[in-house]
């Protein structure tokens, strides 16, 4: 259905992979007003489609591919699009967002998003050249890894499964150039449906409602981003894995599967270790100016270069600091198509039960000659990895360990210890789609890797902090950003910090204790924030693209909307509050012997955390929550039934 509003492709693709059918999805300027794009409108297709109790890995189920408002629009950072389902980890709302150029080619070709339904009999790819749409045989494409694939497709955006997404396994992933939709098994969903591709290409443009203005402010907006301590330094010169050796120093480290925070070689698999020994340049997706991308050379090729989540989750949660294998093991994943923060997860798991005698499968801390063995038998489910392809939860359900398994609704824990930071504990466990560090806020920024921290244990604080980040944070991937446009936030003297710690203690102190600002803040109506902030210009630059009414209070009620909207469609499928929590290692073991304030007091932050949200002590959405966030059409009395 044609939009009002520019910016906007303003088509839906529709197609039943079932029968072959190819149509146009009727959504409307009202969803847009209320969800923007990306995983927002993802989860209402998928919440007005999507029939409760539908298996995830059946033809039933309903794979979304959806872009945002500003993705081609040339402002910074946005080459971002969603890909959206019901999760075969979870079991409830899957979605994983990425760069790359694909959504920007789906959009050139006049579509703002692909609703695939439905399964072919055989192995197919859908091929998108403008309004020419059809449904191609894929058998030549079937087997081949991710790299193969895309290069035999030849021209145009692509996004694609490896043999793991073939062979169903619970974490696999898209990939789309060597940009990754890693969470959640979209790839297991896409492998269901026996879709192996899609491809799109086009020359439409992207029209914008005030085009001067709009890139006039783009110019301003890089440069923001380009002086800015954490996006024109820090991200380019060590990406992601800045974090490394930070996070060992702060007890936050992941290592071994856990059970402790510091690890003695994080510096030989970190940031400053891949800059001096392994870096050939860097490279960003397109139109960003952060460049985080890490380019290094593995057997005379030069190749993609692991991120952070990686390194940790692969090198100290398995008690491995060798950078060189880790960069091999994480081609083989993205070749393969799996998930590396489930896959670095699994197997710790695995090490873990096999040490305490509970499934002896020889897998161990410490041993690295049988993990690309590993890795290829998860990706083809052989021997062992028939096992290890569904996922931490489900090998905790036959062999035990389920105190030291590090998951959330079945999605496992991203990459910091959720002791040494309870707030982003907190947001692990209230995260949509399962342990996520993104969705659940990124508190961890605030708590122990970021310039201007809160105090990381003190709990009382973080209920508000927790809510304020996921719905600013949500609303910004629903408009297209990349997340780390959101670092601008934090001013530029605050890096400048470590340096002055009496300063720094002193705003530690006020950050923390000043938390009831935080929470009138989130009960303030949206009509009293009629006002676009410098350092976060996201809202501003929507308005400009689309003609939409935004403003920060209007941008803050999105991604509030859509955060309801993701939890209620879980209830609907069974997941309630009673999964909002994490095993016994985070809740009953304090990661410092002796220190209690080292565990994670979720029982005490979840009370406030669900009241600030407007849930009931059950954790659904009341209906004053419903009317206030324009959810009306959900029927709350049917969810309790």
């Amino acid at each position: 259905m044609a939009s009002q509003y520019k910016g906007y492709a303003g088509k839906i693709l529709d197609v039943n992979l079932t029968d072959g059918t190819i149509g146009e999805y009727p959504l409307t300027d009202t969803d847009r007003e209320k969800f923007l794009g990306g995983r927002f409108l993802s989860t209402k297709i998928l919440w007005d489609q999507l029939p409760p109790g539908t298996d995830p890995l059946s033809p039933q189920n309903i794979l979304v591919v959806m872009t945002s408002p500003m993705t081609a629009t040339g402002a910074p950072s946005t080459s971002r699009y969603d890909i959206s389902a019901k999760s075969p980890q979870t079991g409830g709302i899957g979605h994983s967002n990425s760069g790359g150029h694909f959504g920007m080619h789906l959009k050139r070709a006049g579509w703002d998003g692909i609703v695939v339904r439905g399964k072919s009999e055989t192995p197919v790819i859908i091929d998108i050249n403008e309004d020419d749409v059809q449904i191609k045989p894929a058998d030549d494409l079937w087997g081949k890894n991710t790299e193969e694939a895309q290069e035999q497709l030849g021209k145009g955006g692509k996004m694609v499964i490896g043999p793991a997404g073939e062979n169903l396994v619970k974490y696999a992933v898209i990939v789309s150039q060597e940009r990754v939709h890693g969470r959640t098994g979209m790839g297991a969903v896409m492998g269901s449906k026996n879709l192996k591709a899609i491809v799109a290409k086009g020359k439409k443009k992207i029209e914008l409602a005030e085009p001067e203005k709009f890139r006039a402010g783009v110019k301003k907006w890089v440069k923001l981003l380009k002086n800015h301590p954490a996006t024109g330094d820090l991200s380019p010169k060590y990406g992601t894995a800045q974090f490394v050796n930070i996070l060992s120093e702060k007890n936050a480290l992941p290592t071994r599967n856990f059970s402790r925070g510091k690890f003695d070689g994080a510096y030989n698999i970190s940031g400053e270790r891949m800059a001096n020994d392994y870096l050939i340049k860097n490279y960003g997706c397109p139109s960003c100016p952060i460049r985080c991308g890490r380019v290094v050379e593995l057997d005379g090729k030069e190749i993609k270069g692991p991120e952070y989540e990686t390194l940790c989750l692969m090198g100290s949660n398995l008690e491995i600091d060798d950078m060189s294998a880790i960069i091999r093991w994480n081609y083989e994943m993205d070749l393969l198509g799996m998930d590396a923060i489930t896959t670095g997860n699994t197997i710790g798991f695995a090490a873990e039960l096999n040490e305490n005698g509970l499934w002896k499968n020889g897998i161990e801390f410490g041993k690295k000659e049988n993990i690309s063995e590993i890795i290829h038998k998860i990706a083809y489910r052989e021997d062992i990895g028939d096992e290890l392809a569904e996922g931490t939860r489900i090998l905790s359900d036959k062999y035990g360990g389920k105190d030291f398994a590090a998951h959330v609704k079945g999605l496992e824990i991203a990459g910091y210890s959720p002791r040494a930071a309870v707030g982003h504990a907190l947001g692990y466990a209230t995260s949509n789609r399962g342990a996520c560090h993104l969705d659940g806020g990124y508190m961890a920024y605030f708590e122990v890797n970021g310039p201007m921290t809160l105090d990381p244990h003190h709990y009382r604080s973080k209920p508000a902090w927790t809510i304020l980040d996921q719905n600013l944070l949500a609303a910004i991937s629903a408009g297209g950003n990349c997340l780390f446009t959101a670092w601008t936030f934090v001013p530029k003297f605050a890096y400048k910090l470590p340096g002055h710690k009496t300063v720094s203690w002193i705003i530690t102190k006020f950050l923390t204790y000043t938390w009831f600002l935080i929470s009138m803040l989130l009960a303030m109506p949206p009509a009293l924030m009629k006002i676009n902030l410098p350092v976060l210009p996201h809202s501003k630059f929507i308005k400009l693209a689309t003609g939409m009414k935004m403003d920060f209070g209007k941008f803050m009620k999105v991604g509030a909307r859509g955060y309801n909207l993701e939890r209620l469609f879980n209830i609907r499928e069974g997941i309630t509050g009673a999964q909002d929590t994490l095993s016994k290692r985070f809740t009953d073991e304090p990661l410092i012997k002796g220190n209690p304030k080292t565990k994670v007091p979720l029982a005490k932050m979840l009370p406030p955390y669900y009241k600030l949200r407007g849930w009931d002590v059950n954790g659904i959405p009341t209906e004053k929550t419903l009317k206030k966030l324009n959810l009306e059409f959900v029927d709350r009395a049917r969810l309790q039934a």
